[in-house]
């Protein structure tokens, strides 16, 4: 399994995603939509930085999912100040990975995209995702170094290790990534079955990305450009998160498919 969109589905197979009676949604010129699609927000101490993040969302979404992890200062007031109708989840428990699987269990939408709250990313970009999602693939990730995209936050040394990592999963797995440890993905929500998350931190995104190719989707690249995060500190530690990236390389290349389970909310939704 390689990082390319295989051709798109016959129109009956994609008709059995979309309800009878859906309303489909303008989201660009040329593309209407009629599966929901939810954007998940892990955060926190994030509130100086959601005005930004929110005003990129664009208003065709159907829900935003805000993870709030214990946070001291007004994230979850923020929130839902600027968008009403936000679902906050409460984080039970720690880290970026049991973050997102608590949104993700929180979801309505079919279609489920994961954004930073830090301002790095562009929701303007979550037409690329979507466009990629309905025109076949099952799961759009997101690349610094794919033509196109870009980064502004990343040093030397973490551009290094990335690209290390990268190419070993390339090597062990068969896929063809141009980056691995990156945040902003989407997919359609059955994916969860045939990845079952299972890890807490910022080696998530490695996880999902291999999950994938061993899983047999579909996977598209979507060229993103990173920004600086607008306030605060990023708690993302280059060598201590790089060694936990590689032990769950190691770990899945010694595992075959694993028995798919639904990912469990370990949240409160509010």
């Amino acid at each position: 399994m390689s990082s390319f969109l295989r051709p798109a589905e016959t129109e009956q197979k994609s008709a059995a995603r979309i309800p009878a009676q859906a309303q489909y949604r303008p989201v660009s010129s040329h593309l209407a939509i009629a599966p929901p699609v939810s954007v998940v927000i892990p955060a926190m101490n994030e509130a100086e930085n959601l005005p930004y993040v929110f005003k990129t969302l664009p208003d065709w979404i159907h829900e935003v999912v805000l993870v709030d992890g214990n946070s001291t200062d007004d994230t979850v007031q923020v929130a839902r100040d600027l968008r009403p109708d936000v679902t906050v989840v409460k984080q039970r428990g720690k880290g970026k990975g049991d973050a997102l699987i608590s949104g993700f269990a929180a979801c309505t939408g079919e279609i489920i995209v994961m954004i930073d709250a830090d301002g790095s990313a562009d929701g303007g970009e979550i037409v690329s995702y979507v466009s990629a999602l309905v025109g076949g693939a099952d799961f759009a990730k997101g690349s610094r170094f794919a033509n196109g995209g870009g980064t502004d936050d990343m040093t030397p040394i973490r551009k290094l290790g990335n690209r290390v990592l990268t190419t070993l999963v390339n090597t062990k797995f068969g896929a063809r990534y141009t980056d691995l440890c990156y945040g902003y993905n989407a997919f359609w929500r059955h994916c969860l079955d045939e990845i079952a998350l299972d890890c807490a931190g910022f080696e998530v995104e490695t996880l999902m990305n291999i999950r994938v190719v061993k899983a047999g989707l579909r996977v598209q690249e979507i060229p993103s450009h990173e920004y600086n995060r607008i306030h605060g500190v990023s708690n993302l530690r280059a060598v201590r998160d790089g060694i936990r990236v590689l032990k769950v390389i190691l770990r899945e290349r010694g595992t075959r498919k694993r028995a798919v389970r639904p990912a469990m909310i370990t949240g409160e939704v509010s």
